[in-house]
This record gives structure tokens, C-alpha cells and sequence, in this order.
């Protein structure tokens, strides 16, 4: 008999990066990057483990956005263009090393992996919507949902028209691609207020995610702090996340990714090959970008990019396996050390943002893969589980009230909210009231039907979390603030043509091909409610 749960959760989240008007935007690389080196590998995982007879079980959000791109298309034929570019440099790349016995065999590992990936895609008919949810159907995985673009809620409270439509567009999308209501909601951003939980109730959402504080401060007390869900008055269940387990993986001090034998991230053949050489496969305008071809380890701390010393993918694997048996034997001990406080069995939740299994850290899907064995095999102090299976299995629980909060920087709103990206709020609101006021109306025919849903997407696409994010981290910037923007300045328009009855149907059906997003979004989803 076991003495508690462990449930890890992945978080997998991209912005809504599609231009159709342009041949070739950086940006899009971001879904291709997590395709080649997140999903389908965790994919990979998940195949392998049920070949092996392991009925494992995770918790994994897919956002609308992201199952929106994932089953575009114009992206899956420009990732299948992504593919072939990377396998033919990582071809290029094992003749070009044929005389040094470690870069050659670096880069035959890199034409094996590409080549595994290509399979992988084409087996799903590059619908990789389709390859998890069979593993949803097995019950192996639970898919939740999340914001409709992942807006950032506690910051557009004030309008509760807004919130009900990140979660019911949210809740629509899921049903429309996965044949099934969501059950649960990963709070974009983990970010709860006090009232949101009557919304997600309404919605029909049986539980959401928040940081380990918005438990630890709610009213009462939860009696087991983190490590067991509470039920809201509402009825919906809120889980929290772990700080010990969260820490052995994120923490850049003591973090699992910073280990010498893993991958440096920051050390690609885009930036160190001959430019001559390299020129075909960085960005058309010659200037260079990562390819996602690297060669060395991150070797030592303290050392400059100049100084890492060569990866081997073999030492990496074993430190990868050694790591997580170390998670294990973790969560064997603090799970038996709560049961002997608690007297029943704890609850663990693992929440992290899935991109860092596998691009961000490379061999994070392997971790994965053995935990996940290592579990199933090595131990009986704790059984895996997702989140809706365990609340099926343990439906009472305290009823708190929980704490507003966020996972985010000092744990509630800065990181959204500072002197990098304040500016977009004022136009934001004035945007959500404006959608708010069009929502009241009865359209005269159909191209004002097109205009009123598309002026809804507008102000979705705007309000999503990531462009603050981008802001206040520094990192591509000008994109961010470029997109927050054009998705207003469309909205604008849109408002004022239909106020006036001079809608220009070519302009909004070059809108409509771009910002594609949600195809059956009805805008009465902004009424008052």
C-alpha cells in the first residue's frame, strides 16, 4: 500500500506566433524549436513507456494557442521545411567532421535524432493534437486547458466580462480538439484573485492550479498545507504546487539542468560555424540565429561559452537516470515523512512549464522518462498519479478559500505589472470595455458578423500575458510590444468601421487569414453577465 502521490504536471504554453503574410519570421521558430525538442521527444517518452507495460500518469496543460499552431496547416508544412533544413546541416555536418571522432559522432547523433523526430511527426500525419490525446483516451495523461491566450486574469478583474471570455473561448477550443469538456485549468500564470473560482465553476472546471502561498495563506488554514488539494465554496478544487520538489528542478543554484556532463544551451552552430558555411541555415537576411546543433557541455560554473568542453549525450543519459532516481529516493522521503505528520496519504504536485524538458534542458525528456520507471519499478513509497484521477479517488476535502496570488516574481503581479510594460493596461482596458459595449449588439448581416468576432479575437490576442512577460525580461522586445500593438490598432478599427457601417471586407479578410485563431468564436461571449 502506498503511502501518498506524486503528480508531475507540465505546463505547455507558446504565444500565438502565425504570419502568413511574411515568408520567414523568427518568431514562428519558437513552436518549431519546442516541437523537435519537447513535444515530440516527450512523445517519444510516453510511447516507450506504454510499450513497456508502465501505466504512467501526468498532468499536462495544452493552451489554446499552442493547440491552435500545433494543428495548423501553413505551420505544420513550414515545420516539415524546418525539419528538412535541420537534417540536411546535420548530414552536412558529420562529412564535414569526418576526420574529428567526437564532432562526427555528435553529429551522428543529431542526423539520428532529427531522423527519429521525422518518423515520429509523420506517423501522427503531423497532427501532434491526435498523438497526445491517445494517451488522454488510455487515461495515461490528463490534458487541462487554460487561458484563451493565456491572459494574465487578476489584471482584468475589473472587468469579469473579459475573464469569463479568456475561460469559456478556452473551454470551447478544448472541447472542439480533444471530443470532451476540460475538467481542470492550469491559471494562466498560476495567477488566482478571490472570486475567480465562481467563474471557473461556471464554466464547469472541477479544479485549477496556484503557487504553493495561495494555499498556505487561504482561509482557514488548510490543515495540510500544500500537500492536499482544498475545495473552494464553489465546489472547484484548488491544487498547489510543492516548493521542495519545484527547487531540485528550477533552482539555478541547486537545479538538476546546471550539472556539468548536460548540454549548454547558450553555445549553438548558428553563432560558432564559419559564416561562409553556416549562411544557408541561419535567418535570410544573414544574420545569424541558433540552428539547434550544439556541441558542448556546460562543463563547470564560472566558465565563459569559450571554455566548455565537448558533450557526450551517453554521460549526459546517465546523469540524467542518476538524477532521477535522486527525485525519487526525494519524494520517498518527503513523502514518508508527511504521511507520518499528516496520517493520510500527502500529495506532491511538480508543476513546470513543459519547455524546460527538452529545449531548455536537453535531457529533461529522459528524466522524465526514467522517473517515470524508476517509479514504477523501484519503490512502493508513492504511486504517480494526474490531478483528475486523484480527486475521483479522494473527492473530500477542507474548503478554504484561497490566497490571491501568482508563480511569478515575489509571487503575486510585478512581473505583469511594472515599469517595463505598464503602458499596455490603460489601452488593454479601454480595448476590453469597447468589446464589452460591440458585444450588445445585433449584426445587420453577415460581414459585420465577421467583424464583430473578429474585433473579439483582436482583444484576446492582445491581452495575452506572454508580450508583458517579453517586456519585462528584455528579450525580444520590439516583437512584443509590435504585437500588443497591432492587435489594438486592428481592434480600433474594427470598432469604429462597425459603428459607422463602413466595414472594408477586403482589409478584414486579410485580418481574418492572419489572426485565425479560434474559427468558431461567437462574440456575445463578452456580454455582461
Amino acid at each position: 500500500m502506498t503511502l501518498g502521490y506524486l503528480a508531475l504536471v507540465l505546463h505547455a504554453h507558446l504565444p500565438f506566433v502565425r504570419h502568413p503574410e511574411s515568408d520567414y519570421v523568427l518568431e514562428e521558430e519558437w513552436l518549431y524549436e519546442a516541437i523537435t525538442e519537447t513535444y515530440v521527444p516527450l512523445l517519444q517518452v510516453f510511447e516507450g513507456l506504454k510499450r513497456d507495460g508502465i501505466d504512467f500518469k501526468l498532468t499536462m496543460s495544452m493552451t489554446p494557442p499552442l493547440v491552435s499552431m500545433l494543428s495548423d496547416p501553413l505551420l505544420q508544412d513550414r515545420y516539415d521545411d524546418y525539419l528538412t533544413t535541420l537534417e540536411e546541416l546535420a548530414t552536412l555536418e558529420v562529412e564535414r567532421n569526418a576526420f574529428n571522432g567526437h564532432l562526427r559522432y555528435l553529429a551522428e547523433h543529431y542526423v539520428e535524432e532529427f531522423h527519429n523526430i521525422r518518423q515520429t511527426w509523420e506517423s501522427y500525419d503531423r497532427n501532434l493534437i491526435k498523438a497526445f490525446r491517445q494517451f488522454v483516451d488510455s487515461n495515461n495523461l490528463e490534458i487541462i486547458t487554460c487561458g484563451a491566450t493565456h491572459g494574465y486574469l487578476p489584471l482584468m478583474k475589473m472587468y469579469p466580462e473579459a475573464v469569463w471570455a479568456q475561460l469559456q473561448v478556452a473551454c470551447e477550443h478544448y472541447e472542439e480538439h480533444f471530443g470532451r469538456a476540460p475538467k481542470g485549468i492550469w491559471l494562466p500564470e498560476c495567477a488566482y484573485y478571490e472570486g475567480l473560482e465562481r467563474m471557473l465553476a461556471d464554466a464547469g472546471l472541477r479544479y485549477f492550479l496556484t503557487d504553493g502561498h495561495g494555499l498556505l495563506y487561504a482561509r482557514p488554514r488548510p490543515r495540510f498545507g500544500t500537500y492536499a488539494p482544498i475545495f473552494t465554496e464553489t465546489g472547484v478544487a484548488a491544487f498547489a504546487r510543492d516548493q521542495e520538489s519545484s527547487q531540485q528542478v528550477w533552482s539555478s543554484e541547486v537545479g538538476y539542468p546546471g550539472a556539468a556532463e548536460y548540454r549548454e544551451f547558450y553555445k549553438d552552430l548558428g553563432w560558432e560555424a564559419d559564416y561562409e558555411y553556416i549562411k544557408p541555415y541561419i535567418m535570410p537576411n544573414g544574420q545569424r540565429k541558433n540552428v539547434g546543433i550544439k556541441y558542448h557541455k556546460i562543463t563547470g560554473k564560472g566558465l565563459g561559452l569559450s571554455d566548455k568542453a565537448l558533450y557526450d549525450p551517453y554521460w549526459a543519459r546517465e546523469k540524467a537516470a542518476e538524477h532521477a532516481a535522486n527525485f525519487m529516493v526525494n519524494r520517498e522521503k518527503q513523502v514518508s515523512h508527511l504521511h507520518g505528520i499528516m496520517q493520510r496519504p500527502p500529495l506532491v504536485v511538480s508543476p513546470y512549464d513543459a519547455e524546460l524538458f527538452g529545449h531548455w534542458w536537453y535531457e529533461g525528456p529522459i528524466f522524465i522518462d526514467y522517473l517515470c520507471r524508476k517509479s514504477w519499478y523501484d519503490q512502493s513509497t508513492y504511486a504517480m498519479t494526474h490531478l483528475a484521477d486523484y480527486l475521483r479517488a479522494h473527492p473530500n476535502q477542507q474548503v478554504c478559500r484561497p490566497s490571491q496570488s501568482s508563480w511569478g516574481y515575489k509571487g503575486f503581479h510585478e512581473y505583469w505589472l511594472n515599469e517595463t510594460n505598464t503602458w499596455i493596461y490603460p489601452h488593454l482596458h479601454k480595448a476590453a470595455e469597447r468589446m464589452i459595449e460591440l458585444a450588445k449588439r445585433e449584426p445587420a448581416d453577415e460581414l459585420e458578423w465577421k467583424a464583430l468576432n473578429q474585433a473579439a479575437r483582436e482583444v484576446l490576442l492582445a491581452q495575452s500575458s506572454d508580450w508583458a512577460f517579453i517586456m519585462r525580461t528584455g528579450t525580444m522586445v520590439p516583437y512584443a510590444v509590435r504585437r500588443t500593438r497591432s492587435h489594438l490598432v486592428r481592434f480600433h478599427k474594427l470598432y469604429d468601421d462597425i459603428l459607422e457601417g463602413k466595414i472594408d471586407s477586403g482589409w478584414l479578410e486579410k485580418v481574418e487569414a492572419i489572426d485565425n485563431i479560434f474559427p468558431s468564436l461567437n462574440y456575445r461571449v463578452y456580454r455582461s453577465l
